[in-house]
């Protein structure tokens, strides 16, 4: 299974409908299975610095087919692969990515939402992946 438009821009919409609702402009991006941009937007606003959060969010969890918070306990001091999150170009290891997976479990892309705090991201991020449908 692929990720189709119609599944991005309703990932997109629902994303930007919750921080805009919270008044926080944030940066969403959205990969595909092979971690290559599929869409990206970025709210009037939102910080500069959100547009490569958001894809670093997005390319740790299609990497490693978790979400980018989950990354931490791996590379945290003393943790398996400490050193970890500096691989790949850089790999976040805070909440806000999430990969994107078919009914099958088939990881089909991912997610990255930044602009706001991790808290507000978690909260965009979450109704993003309530409207999505694999």
């Amino acid at each position: 299974m692929k990720l189709s438009a119609c599944q991005v821009e309703t990932l997109i919409k629902a994303a930007e409908g919750k921080a805009a609702g919270m008044n926080v402009p944030v940066c969403t991006t959205i990969l595909d299975a092979g971690g290559h941009l599929k869409a990206f937007s970025r709210m009037d606003g939102a910080p500069l610095a959100a547009i490569d959060i958001a894809q670093r969010k997005a390319k740790t969890a299609v990497l490693l087919g978790m979400n980018s918070e989950h990354v931490w306990d791996f590379c945290k001091p003393g943790g398996p692969a400490e050193g970890l999150q500096s691989t790949n170009g850089g790999l976040v290891t805070f909440a806000g990515g999430i990969p994107l997976k078919a009914r099958s479990g088939e990881i089909i892309g991912a997610i990255g939402v930044s602009g706001g705090t991790v808290s507000e991201d978690t909260q965009v991020v979450a109704a993003a992946m309530d409207a999505f449908v694999p």
